[in-house]
């Protein structure tokens, strides 16, 4: 007789079944939204949360981390103000605890610009079909589908130049933890232009949870220059997925900065389908603390001509934990695929920790591809040469790490947002030496 083997559910995966089983009939959405939720959650019930044994998740194990899952957030109860970028000019639109707040937003539709609610949005399956995007069956994908509570739907028109930035601002404005499911979809026509930065914000001190995806669809011929910045509280919980499918001849900048939260991943999933699209992933990590940030990204190059470029550099202090994951997959018929990936790790305390992990899968034979990644101290000719012109030590230190980060910074285009992020990094610094 074989005996059925049954995998122990963690409490954080019984406070995920019962809460879903609670709010599955007031979550929104039509009968569409609703099989997708239930299709979701039951991937999710059969696996679990994320970890070790599951390769993409190896470094960064939920199931382990992730303690209990906390209560959905309520919708905001009143009116509050969204964090500003200092020195960036950009219509802002508020997901405050999951959800679209047209309230707190201060950016409305215009000239080759529409704004929607996620779900209203999605409810012509023949406009959009919610969900077929590159990474959907990641667990955490699949446990934002099943819980998405709210979201935004951005649609840049056919060959609009959007000028001012626009930023979707997530929030959480609650004073006891919860967990937000945001999602959002930002659709950007063939010919358009924009810049797109995606921001998360909390308090300090309180350990709420997100998990959020962001579906960007980019047109034949489009530009989209996409920053996005992490400002969560210090004990937050974050998971955020950026699912990109790319078209033909068309330009894609992206790059991550994080500095805060207590256990934060980043993932992003890209599909190139059309010839010629240019793209450039970045990233800066800075760490210190306990903080553990994971970088994970699998980049498919599903049509010929495309050159991809991606390049991360992690600053780690204390006993913190840095991981960057990538993958690179040429598929049989993208021929003349050029991709290079780069990790770099700066090592401030023998305590700190981290993991490089790049790869590469070729199924073509005519292409370029590499990858590197590298893990170090600073380096002490260069200090010591610092010193030797009467830099004190510590200055002389802020100064090799203001080079290392600053050098992955100075590829974002945008002038005001790339001072932010520099100025950001320089505080973070400034916050180690005391």
């Amino acid at each position: 007789m074989n005996a059925e083997v049954r995998a122990i559910k963690t409490p954080a995966e019984q406070d995920l079944n019962a809460a879903y089983t609670a709010a599955r009939a007031k979550l929104p959405g039509n009968g569409a939204i609703a099989d997708l939720r239930e299709a979701a959650f039951q991937r999710f019930n059969a696996s679990g949360l994320p970890h070790r044994r599951i390769e993409e998740w190896k470094y960064t194990d939920l199931r382990a981390l992730m303690r209990e899952a906390k209560p959905l957030a309520a919708p905001a109860k009143a009116k509050g103000e969204v964090p500003l970028l200092p020195g960036v000019n950009a219509g802002r639109i508020a997901v405050v605890n999951g959800r679209y707040e047209p309230a707190w937003s201060d950016i409305k539709a215009g000239a080759g610009v529409e704004l929607s609610d996620v779900f209203a949005f999605a409810a012509d399956q023949k406009i959009y079909r919610l969900g077929e995007i590159p990474g959907g069956d990641d667990i955490a994908v699949s446990l934002n589908t099943a819980f998405m509570t709210g979201g935004v739907a951005l649609r840049v028109a056919k060959g609009a130049d959007v000028e001012r930035p626009i930023e979707i601002a997530h929030v959480f404005a609650d004073r006891a933890a919860a967990a937000m499911y945001p999602r959002s979809v930002v659709v950007v026509e063939p010919g358009a232009r924009v810049t797109l930065i995606e921001s998360f914000n909390g308090p300090a001190g309180i350990d709420y949870q997100f998990n959020s995806v962001l579906e960007l669809v980019i047109g034949d011929g489009a530009h989209v220059d996409h920053i996005t910045i992490g400002s969560d509280g210090d004990k937050a919980l974050r998971v955020s997925t950026l699912a990109i499918k790319v078209g033909a001849r068309a330009i894609y900048n992206g790059f991550t900065y994080t500095a805060t939260g207590a256990v934060v991943r980043n993932q992003i999933f890209a599909c190139f389908n059309g010839k010629g699209t240019q793209a450039s992933i970045g990233g800066a990590t800075l760490l210190k603390g306990r903080q553990h940030v994971d970088n994970t990204l699998v980049i498919n190059h599903a049509a010929g001509s495309c050159t991809s470029r991606e390049r991360f550099r992690t600053v780690l202090d204390g006993e913190s934990h840095g991981i960057f994951q990538g993958k690179i997959i040429v598929e049989p018929h993208a021929q003349k695929t050029d991709a290079k990936m780069a990790s770099h790790a700066l090592l401030l305390s023998d305590e700190a920790e981290a993991d490089n992990k790049p790869e590469l899968e070729i199924f073509a034979d005519d292409v370029q591809c590499g990858h590197g990644a590298t893990a170090g101290a600073l380096d002490g000719g260069l200090k010591f040469y610092l010193m030797s012109r009467g830099i004190p030590e510590h200055e002389a230190e802020a100064l090799l790490i203001q080079a290392f980060i600053g050098e992955a910074i100075e590829e974002i285009a945008h002038e005001g947002l790339r001072e932010a992020l520099l100025n950001a990094a320089a505080k973070w610094l400034a916050t180690r030496e005391q």
